[in-house]
């Protein structure tokens, strides 16, 4: 093209159509603010909730591994021997076939290591998380979780 012709023009726009205004973004931060407030609440009590389920879950994981290991040796591992006979031979016991769980023992959603008792108060064996407070007793989160 040629100069002159008119053609090439530059568009220009006002100055206050480049961005927002303080008001914009106060207005928008209100609004994600409220959201937050509505949605962390139910979304940080269901974390609990999975806490329990987890330890429900490792709890019937460890009884298989028990079961397994009675199978094996023709009685649970006593108090003493814990529930590290399910990783490790106990002394004196000729039969043993593990290990019975593929990783360590974990230890509870809290970070407290699971109760055990052989024989048991409830059954052959007791199984406990003490819940969320490390407590006897509780309720919700801190509620104890066993195998009875």
């Amino acid at each position: 093209m040629a100069p002159g012709t008119g053609c090439s023009r530059r568009r220009t726009f006002p100055r206050a159509a480049a961005g927002f205004t303080l008001l914009e973004l106060l207005v928008v931060l209100v609004i994600l603010g409220l959201l937050v407030g509505v949605v962390a609440p139910r979304f940080f009590g269901q974390i609990g909730k999975s806490e329990v389920k987890v330890a429900t879950a490792q709890i019937r994981a460890l009884e298989d591994a028990l079961d397994q290991y009675r199978l094996d040796v023709g009685r649970y591992p006593t108090t003493e021997q814990g529930l590290a006979a399910l990783n490790s031979p106990p002394a004196g016991v000729a039969r043993w076939q593990g290990p019975y769980l593929k990783k360590a023992v974990p230890d509870d959603p809290w970070g407290s290591p699971y109760q055990y008792r052989a024989p048991g108060e409830h059954g052959e064996v007791d199984l406990l998380s003490l819940g969320k407070d490390g407590q006897p007793g509780g309720t919700a989160d801190a509620a104890d979780i066993a195998n009875w």
